[in-house]
């Protein structure tokens, strides 16, 4: 088609012409500059030329944005470029990387700017929540609490986590001094806290080191600090248990506690060696009368089967069916047994027994375990330890009647040195009063 001086006028009464899927009409002026008109009625302004042996056409853009002054600047531009031997398809992407690489350099400075380290432990809480316990995510919330919010169970309001004064500071300011000073302080008022809070610091800030959104403000992780390691100190080796004298008293101590479903949930926990958690969620369908077997939540294989011993039988037999959970708690949200210490320490302390953990009744089931002589093997695998060495680990595959015999055993003779005695009469197993 002849080549035409395009004026306002002129191209907006350009039309397609019959039988043609589409008509360009070409500017006299600006040298390949055009105007395409499909059958359809889209029209769009061109630019074509020869580039390295090449036709190349680029679509400038739509004659109702484009007008006509500016597809000829715009003509005019690109012509400039490809005399130059330059595409200006390539310096268009190029462009835009280099638009997307400062805006992206502008996002990253501003977020290394604002962003604090409440900010980042949130969404790693969240990105990690799927594969932890739900004590582990918990214990990291409450790491970081601000405090001062009302309590369930006490009329004290709650106390701000060790890393709430963290929580504030931007992730870029999380330097080693100010780790360090951190952990000076942590020392004098809650070391043992502090030693859990470095650990779990110290893993969230591994997490953003391999995070593309903050790989680039965590470069060294300020945690790993002997200074630090120094201050907190080692955690002392804790030694409460339950002596063989001392069973008695603990016995009936625990078993006068006004509420059963924490008498039995104690009696449990010391006869079983399970974790305080294990035992807490047990439910209904994880306990066999018949074929007298627990299945528990284990934290290194998932779940185990361990013995449902006589006594225990006995005292979860006697349990209300609320719910769902063996040890259950009308007051609890969540409907299950939720704090069982307080009970426990009345009971010690009312049996004039030293201060003792519901984690010194697991220690005191292993330690107990050995006046019977039971092997170390059988006990670590009841309470759910990992199994030590190649032979325990590769070759020992225990059936639950093993376990059962020895397990029947511990319990029977915890029960005879606490003088507490049952029989098995045919209606079921009950306690007898000592």
């Amino acid at each position: 088609m002849a080549k035409l001086n395009f004026t306002a006028d002129r191209v907006k009464n350009f039309e397609c012409a019959l039988g043609k899927q589409q008509t360009i009409y070409w500017d006299a002026k600006i040298p390949g500059l055009g105007m395409r008109i499909t059958a359809g009625g889209a029209r769009s302004y061109i630019f074509e030329t020869r580039l390295g042996g090449k036709t190349l056409r680029i679509t400038i853009g739509d004659p109702r944005v484009w007008t006509l002054g500016k597809a000829q600047e715009e003509a005019t531009r690109l012509k400039v470029q490809t005399d130059q031997g330059l595409d200006p398809r390539q310096l268009k992407k190029e462009q835009l990387a280099s638009q997307e690489a400062a805006k992206a350099a502008a996002e990253a400075a501003a977020l290394r700017d604002s962003i604090t380290l409440l900010d980042v432990w949130n969404v790693y809480v969240a990105e990690r929540s799927p594969h932890w316990s739900s004590h582990h995510v918990a214990a990291h919330r409450k790491m970081i609490q601000v405090g001062g919010e009302a309590r369930k169970r006490s009329p004290q309001l709650t106390q701000a986590g060790p890393l709430a004064v963290l929580s504030g500071v931007r992730l870029v300011d999380l330097s080693t001094q100010r780790i360090e000073a951190w952990a000076k302080a942590e020392a004098l008022a809650r070391p043992s806290s502090g030693r859990l809070a470095i650990r779990l610091l110290k893993a969230c800030l591994n997490w953003c080191a391999a995070h593309p959104a903050y790989s680039a403000i965590v470069t060294t992780n300020a945690t790993k600090s002997a200074k630090v390691r120094e201050t907190l100190g080692k955690p002392r080796v804790k030694n409460d248990v339950l002596q063989r004298e001392q069973l008695g008293a603990w016995f009936d101590a625990v078993r006068q506690i006004g509420n059963p479903v924490i008498a039995a949930y104690l009696q449990t926990l010391l006869l079983t060696g399970a974790r305080r958690e294990e035992i807490a969620k047990l439910r209904w369908v994880d306990v066999d009368f018949r074929w007298q077997g627990l299945l528990l939540n284990d934290k290194i294989e998932g779940s185990r089967e361990v013995p449902l011993t006589p006594y225990v039988a006995s005292l979860l037999g006697a349990l209300p069916r609320r719910n769902e959970w063996v040890f259950s708690s009308p007051a609890a949200a969540s409907g299950r047994l939720a704090e069982p210490r307080i009970a426990h320490n009345q009971a010690v302390a009312a049996a004039g027994l030293p201060p003792l953990t519901l984690h010194g009744l697991r220690r005191s089931f292993a330690t107990l375990s050995e006046w019977i002589e039971t092997p170390a093997g059988i006990a670590a695998q009841i309470q759910g330890h990992a199994p030590q060495g190649v032979r325990e680990q590769k070759y020992i595959r225990r059936p639950i009647d093993l376990l059962r015999k020895w397990h029947s055993q511990i319990e029977s003779w915890i029960l005879d040195e606490a003088n507490v005695t049952f029989e098995a009469l045919a209606r079921g197993l009950h306690v007898v009063a000592a």
